[in-house]
C-alpha cells in the first residue's frame, strides 16, 4: 500500500482503511458527486434517481460501484453535452435501461446468471419446458 507519493501509508491509515473501507474509493466517491453537481437540473434528477437505485439494487463493491458511477456519470455528460432529451437516453422503462446497464459490469452479471437460474428453476418446478431457453440450472 501507498500513499500518492509512493510513500509507504502509515500504521493509521491502514487501520482507517480497515475500519472504513478505502480511501482512494472515498476520493472517487466525492469527485462523482461533484462531477453530477455540475450537470444541467433534469440530468442531476436522473443521476440522483439511478443512485437511489443502485445503492439499493447495483453492486455493493467500492470499486466495481464507482466504475458504474462513472461510466454513468461520464453518459450522462456527453447526453447533456449534446442535448440528447433524456427520455431518448432511459426510454420507455427506465428500469429495463439501468438492469441492462449493470449486466455490464462483473456482479451485474452474477445478477443477471442468478436472476435466470431462480426463474428456471421455478418454470421447471412448475412443469414448464425450460429447454428453449437453452440452459439448464
Amino acid at each position: 500500500m501507498t500513499t500518492g507519493s509512493n510513500e509507504p501509508k502509515s500504521r493509521y491509515l491502514r487501520y482507517l482503511e480497515v475500519v472504513t473501507g478505502s480511501l482512494e474509493d472515498k476520493k472517487r466517491w466525492w469527485q462523482y458527486k461533484a462531477r453530477v453537481k455540475q450537470l444541467p437540473d433534469d440530468y442531476r434528477t436522473a443521476a440522483e434517481a439511478l443512485e437511489r437505485y443502485l445503492m439499493h439494487f447495483g453492486p455493493a463493491d467500492g470499486a466495481g460501484a464507482m466504475e458504474m458511477f462513472a461510466d454513468l456519470t461520464d453518459l450522462l455528460e456527453q447526453s447533456a453535452a449534446d442535448g440528447t432529451p433524456i427520455r431518448d437516453l432511459f426510454g420507455d422503462d427506465p428500469v429495463e435501461f439501468v438492469e441492462a446497464f449493470m449486466a455490464n459490469y462483473p456482479l451485474g452479471q452474477y445478477r443477471a446468471r442468478e436472476r435466470n437460474r431462480f426463474t428456471g428453476a421455478i418454470a421447471r418446478a412448475a412443469g414448464e419446458d425450460t429447454a428453449r431457453e437453452g440452459r439448464t440450472v
